[in-house]
């Protein structure tokens, strides 16, 4: 399909401007009580500029967000854009070394944080930390500012000193290729990375995927994944602007609640990883979700049981499902008339501007349908890493492709299908095992629900598949009827050596499952 190509905004102040100049009165952010027209966002975002520039930021300078989603963080981010400064988001699950250490990676001059969110002092834990390059500490919306912070009324009232010319005039010199966000990457391999992606690249990134998508104006969609993340910030807080979507900002994932939301105020778009889906299908019974047009799935790797089951008990309009990642936005992605077959089975194809190449270890292109490492070329691709040019030059290499880790294959139409992470592979009896296929099979027994296969190391195969079982609602996980089912239903090196049951699979900061967790727990239990 053709798509339209993104206005000629070049910049995030410059789409918001006019988007508030032509739709003012466009409902663009609703949170219980508060409804915020893209006037007003514009009106406050500007307020946030002008109070920034009283604090002496300028162009380049790196802001932190330490919270949850919420409206104020909407407010925030296009603020900070607004003075052609750079938001570095902070994940909320963050301790304070953690937080502090990212702070000091960018080099933030400015934090806004939350105070008070689940009983968290988010200032309080970064009381102590050495941050010689954070000017200022500032409570975003309400909530008492402890010792050394701003309250949010102090700031926005020291914006003042501020003329409404000079905040217009540094938004608009914002450039197309200046940096508009540092996102950190989950860390959960080694200490985090800043990726580096600029104003044009995410203008156009996320202005197809709305529109492949098919979002637009009236939709409603909650944004469950946090703005600290990639996908929560781009596919959220900025694709509803650019489309005058209503984005219903999350700030705790809840199944019920959720789905008291969908059905009070009619939610048409829904978009997430696959264990907040697999919650979702768990709660279904007896509720009204028929207002849900479209839903959104994507991971590394999806599990294809999970698209067919979503098809087929929801009663969507269209299931979309697609890849990517920090460093190359927005890779591939089905289209809204493609079969379910393809939409279970891939990730769609590369949407226009990106290339997809597979690759052995060598790095010689491999045939159509022979699985090696996915690399990403094009406008997609980011920066760099934040301050690192050896792990820049690690990850892109000098032709510009982004070396992804994701194993995957591209078949004859271009459909691109991910099989796991390269990390994640692991080697029973010489044969290449990846969890996300095993993980796949597993879902289609009748006893699992939800599941998690790691391997971990063997004497007599070298490595075996461990598999985290979460069973259906009212059911118990049998280890043994499992294993059988999987020796009747694949091959044998696929096959779990042990089946653990579990309540839950555990998650990280972007709701995924967290496998380095689960690899640690099996190594206490091997070691035990």
């Amino acid at each position: 399909m053709d798509l339209e190509p993104v206005p000629a905004w070049g910049t995030i102040p410059r789409m918001l401007r006019s988007q508030a100049a032509y739709h003012p009165d466009a409902e663009v952010v609703v949170a219980g009580d508060v409804r915020l027209t893209m006037a007003s966002l514009a009106e406050r975002a500007s307020e946030v500029a002008r109070s920034l520039i009283a604090l002496g930021v300028g162009p380049g300078d790196r802001v932190a967000v330490w919270a949850p989603n919420s409206p104020d963080w909407v407010v925030a981010a296009y603020g900070i854009w607004d003075v052609g400064g750079i938001v570095a988001p902070v994940s909320t699950r963050f301790k304070g070394l953690e937080a502090a250490g990212l702070l000091r990676k960018v080099g933030a001059s400015v934090l806004l944080a939350v105070e008070g969110f689940m009983g968290t002092s988010y200032l309080g834990m970064i009381a102590d930390a050495d941050l010689p390059e954070l000017r200022h500490r500032v409570v975003l919306g309400a909530g008492v500012a402890p010792s050394g912070a701003m309250s949010w009324d102090g700031f926005l009232d020291g914006g003042e000193k501020t003329s409404a010319s000079e905040a217009e005039e540094r938004a608009l010199a914002v450039g197309l290729d200046d940096i508009a966000s540092i996102m950190a990457t989950s860390g959960t391999t080694g200490t985090p990375k800043g990726v580096m992606l600029h104003h044009s690249q995410l203008l156009r990134g996320y202005w197809d995927w709305a529109e492949l998508v098919t979002l637009r104006p009236g939709d409603r969609y909650p944004i469950i994944a946090p703005f600290s993340h990639g996908f929560g910030i781009n596919a959220g807080l900025l694709a509803c602007v650019l489309r005058r979507a209503t984005m219903m900002p999350i700030a705790l994932f809840d199944p019920s609640g959720l789905l008291d939301l969908i059905e009070e105020n009619r939610v048409s778009v829904l978009a997430g990883a696959p264990p907040m889906f697999f919650k979702i299908l768990d709660e279904l019974d007896g509720r009204d979700v028929s207002s849900l047009r479209v839903l959104i799935c994507g991971a590394a790797a999806v599990p294809p049981e999970l698209i067919r089951r979503l098809v087929d008990r929801v009663g969507i309009e269209r299931m979309i499902n697609a890849y990517g990642l920090m460093e190359g936005t927005v890779v591939s992605m089905t289209r809204p008339d493609d079969p379910v077959e393809v939409i279970a089975g891939s990730t769609g194809r590369p949407v226009p501007g990106v290339s997809v190449r597979v690759v052995n270890d060598d790095g010689d292109d491999l045939p159509s349908g022979s699985p090696g490492e996915i690399l990403v070329g094009g406008y997609g691709v980011m920066r760099g890493y934040w301050n690192d040019p050896e792990r820049t030059a690690e990850a892109v290499d000098a032709d510009g492709w982004l070396h992804t880790g994701d194993i995957g294959i591209v078949d004859d139409a271009g459909n691109v299908a991910i099989v796991d992470r390269k990390k994640e592979m692991f080697i029973v009896s010489g044969f290449n095992a990846y969890p996300a296929e095993i993980e796949g099979l597993l879902l289609t027994c009748p006893d699992v629900s939800q599941v998690a296969v790691i391997g971990v190391p063997d004497d007599r195969q070298g490595e075996v598949g461990w598999a985290y079982v979460v069973p259906p609602p009212g059911q118990e996980v049998l280890p043994e009827a499992v294993v059988a089912w999987a020796r009747d239903n694949m091959s044998n090196y696929k096959v779990p050596r042990r089946v653990i049951p579990v309540d839950s699979l555990p998650v990280n900061a972007n709701g995924k499952i967290d496998k380095p967790a689960l690899h640690k727990r099996a190594a206490a239990e091997r070691a035990g």
